[in-house]
């Protein structure tokens, strides 16, 4: 029903795009100079022509093209280019590189990444990135955006619940946020899911940021820009680089963001173990490095790690730098190059990277129209298709944490609907931070209304604060309706860059609104959540007034319409955490303290599933359906695997008596041989059809000694039917997926039992070394 609905309200938002501009480019064959520079002659290897092309430039020229407002060359006929856009979550007005104020007036937004990850579908997150990447695309060619360099993903780990940034991530597991960069770069740069069919020429420019341990902002008192992430190798390994590995070497991002932070001392900007020797070295990245914003200034400026500016252009350039968002290397380049601290080679070979990167994307290839990606039209942009996948990544990311006596869904003759809460009439709470203009906006409080025609609302509270309310006036309305539904949770006033939160609870009055208005109503009542960050709701967890809960993120465009379906049972919610929602207690843990492993000693519980020693109010990976589903394990492929393959390998011993081997000595062809195929059966015992994700998880057979509890190895997801058994398939590479980091910081593969686990069914593999 609602689908329908949808897909004319789309039809009719549709903008009209007229008059459109055409974008700048060099290389224009009009113009018979061209001919002459070898930089325009396209057959020839990119690189080639970026040399040529900064070989060119006078120093000054040279410096001017360091910076993210990198002007005009007119003598060569290079347009002024802006290299910082933002695309989070969709085309966005953040940085200076796009405006939404000529002909195209709004972008699609896709649900904020929190959510979207909820999903457990890298092939929706591939989709979604390849329709944000021809909207990018879409507008450059329509004259209204100065570059398509795009500062996204944020693949930093969620690592803490009160991050305020924590809603830009997918969540707080290495794998599946490694998953979502390879899946959100691929479809962004105009490859194809699988990869590897992207040759030279980008559809737009993902940037995988903030390399790396960022994920503190401002917490009583200690900000991101002078804080001190202190990681040991171990956490640094298996945690903290993971995602980066992943956006690079199989994402084939061409960009990277330093962060803020120092890691162990070193400025993230000016480490060039971080960004040589790891980045570019063990990962073969070929992009462009740029500095998070003014990153570089508080080198000198706030951290004291350079003694003079001209040091800290040094530090940065030297270590694998190339560009400065803001204006610290247009200041202090020049007098660092004169004052004989950097020779011009290290800004030369910045610039090479750059230039490399602007050709990838076509605009030195001439007219642009002829050109791939050229003639995507701005029909592009908030067409049916990808308004409706908004809608569909909401559905699938929204996730039902309770169903007392099978509450939900809400029966479809409800005569009344009582609508409670400060986020029920909020637009723009549904579309969280760094977001463009949305192609169409419905709240949650008119998509309900097309369900049920006597729909009361009241917010309860002045706002999301919920300083003061009309908590009477609520639970007046709640008493005379059939059923109610209260949306509550957090906005971007609690929680976002800049702004981490202190506890765990609902803000102000929120927590005695909902308590008063379940007290009051006919039924139990309908609890929807939007938030980014975990919230502590123990107390309506344990209400049976509170029948129903979901959590909803911040849904985008989509996310009313999402929501209505969902209550109503028109889409089966089928959603997972993808993060720890922790008790209110967990608040006595510094923020500061990056270890992931517990330490009883020292009474810290350790961080995520994989590690935390505590109590949960969900766990990561927790969400419920209209229906249940079992698991089996039908086929693995072998149950033993053998890795004494060779009497050249060395076997070593962990502390607690362990045989290992390093995975860097097996190597990969052996890794590849020793694969195991896992056939997974699964049955939906319920009557509705549902989409539900599969997660597989591995846990070594000897506990402790840094081991993660467990390890999440492979998710799919399968659509059934009511009643219907299907079958999905897993490959797992043992170097890969039954692998630890050490205390050293290596990967290592165990000997012993290890077991594959899928819901509450488990299978034994012995590594046998």
């Amino acid at each position: 029903m609602m689908l329908s609905f949808v897909s004319l309200l789309s039809f009719a938002l549709l903008f009209i795009h007229g008059g459109s501009t055409q974008p700048p480019f060099a290389c224009d064959s009009s113009n018979p100079e061209t001919k002459n520079y070898l930089f325009c002659q396209t057959e020839l290897p990119i690189t080639q022509r970026a040399r040529d092309l900064v070989s060119r430039l006078t120093l000054d020229e040279k410096i001017s093209q360091l910076v993210n407002s990198a002007p005009a060359i007119p003598r060569l006929g290079i347009p002024a280019y802006e290299w910082w856009s933002e695309a989070l979550h969709g085309v966005s007005n953040v940085g200076p590189g796009v405006r939404f104020d000529g002909t195209i007036k709004a972008a699609t937004s896709f649900p904020q990444v929190i959510l979207t990850a909820a999903s457990f579908d890298p092939y929706q997150w591939y989709r979604i990135g390849q329709a944000i990447g021809r909207e990018a695309r879409a507008m450059y060619n329509a004259g209204e955006a100065n570059g398509m360099t795009f500062w996204a993903p944020n693949i930093n780990i969620f690592r803490d619940p009160r991050w305020g940034r924590g809603q830009e991530t997918p969540g707080e597991d290495p794998f599946v946020v490694g998953k979502y960069a390879v899946s959100y770069v691929r479809g962004v740069q105009g490859d194809t899911f699988q990869g590897g069919k992207l040759h030279g020429h980008l559809q737009a420019s993902a940037c995988c940021k903030h390399f790396t341990a960022y994920d503190l902002d401002n917490w009583k008192g200690t900000n991101r820009f002078l804080f001190d992430a202190r990681v040991t190798v171990q956490d640094l390994a298996d945690t903290y680089q993971p995602p980066f590995e992943k956006c690079v070497r199989d994402g084939r991002a061409s960009g990277v963001m330093c962060a803020y932070n120092r890691v162990n001392g070193v400025p993230s900007c000016a480490d060039s173990s971080l960004l040589f020797k790891t980045v570019r070295g063990e990962w073969d990245f070929k992009g462009y490095v740029t500095s998070d914003c003014d990153a570089v200034a508080i080198i000198h400026n706030d951290q004291g790690y350079a003694k003079a500016p001209e040091d800290a252009v040094v530090d940065v350039l030297k270590a694998g730098m190339d560009l400065n968002c803001g204006s610290y290397l247009q200041n202090y380049t020049k007098s660092a190059v004169l004052q004989k601290k950097l020779p011009e080679s290290q800004v030369d070979r910045a610039l090479h990277n750059l230039y490399a990167v602007r050709m990838r994307l076509g605009l030195f290839n001439g007219n642009p129209v002829p050109n791939p990606f050229g003639n995507i039209g701005a029909d592009q942009i908030c067409s049916p298709e990808h308004q409706i996948l908004a809608l569909e990544a909401a559905r699938n990311g929204i996730v039902l944490l309770k169903n007392e006596a099978k509450l939900l869904p809400l029966p479809k003759s409800t005569m009344s609907l009582a609508v409670i809460g400060p986020n029920g009439n909020s637009p723009q709470t549904l579309i969280g931070n760094y977001a463009g203009p949305p192609c169409k906006s419905v709240t949650p409080l008119q998509a309900l209304e097309s369900y049920v025609k006597n729909t009361v609302y009241h917010p309860g509270c002045d706002t999301v604060s919920c300083s003061t309310g009309a908590i009477d006036k609520a639970v007046d309305i709640a008493k005379r309706a059939d059923y109610v539904v209260l949306i509550m949770g957090l906005d971007q006033t609690e929680e976002r860059e800049a702004l981490d939160r202190v506890d765990l609870f609902l803000p102000g009055r929120q927590q005695e609104l909902i308590v008063s208005v379940a007290k009051a109503a006919k039924r139990p009542v309908v609890l929807v959540l939007l938030s980014g960050g975990p919230i502590d709701i123990s107390f309506a967890k344990d209400d049976p007034r509170i029948g129903g809960i979901f959590w909803a993120g911040y849904p985008g465009e989509g996310g009313g319409n999402a929501l209505a379906e969902v209550i109503f049972g028109d889409h089966n919610p089928g959603g997972k955490l993808p993060v720890t929602w922790y008790p209110q207690d967990f608040t006595k843990v510094p923020m500061t303290d990056m270890r992931m492993r517990p330490e009883s000693s020292l009474d810290y519980p350790g961080r995520t599933y994989r590690f935390y020693k505590g109590d949960t109010v969900f766990e990561f990976g927790y969400g419920l359906s209209y229906s249940k589903y079992s698991y089996s394990f039908t086929r693995v492929s072998q149950n033993n695997l053998y890795l004494n393959h060779s009497s050249s390998l060395h076997t070593k011993e962990t502390s607690d008596s362990v045989r290992y081997m390093l995975v860097s000595e097996v190597g990969a062809e052996i890794c590849d041989e020793r694969k195991i195929t896992v056939h997974v059966g699964v049955k939906n015992n319920g009557e509705l059809a549902g989409k539900h994700p599969v997660l597989l998880y591995v846990r070594h057979g000897n506990h402790g000694n840094g081991r993660p509890k467990k390890q999440l190895i492979g998710f799919r997801s399968v659509i059934l039917s009511g009643g219907e058994m299907g079958e999905i398939q897993f490959e797992v590479n043992p170097c890969e997926h039954l692998s630890r980091a050490n205390e050293y910081g290596l990967m290592v593969m165990e000997e012993g039992r290890h077991f594959l686990v899928v819901g509450d069914d488990k299978h034994p593999i012995t590594i046998i070394i």
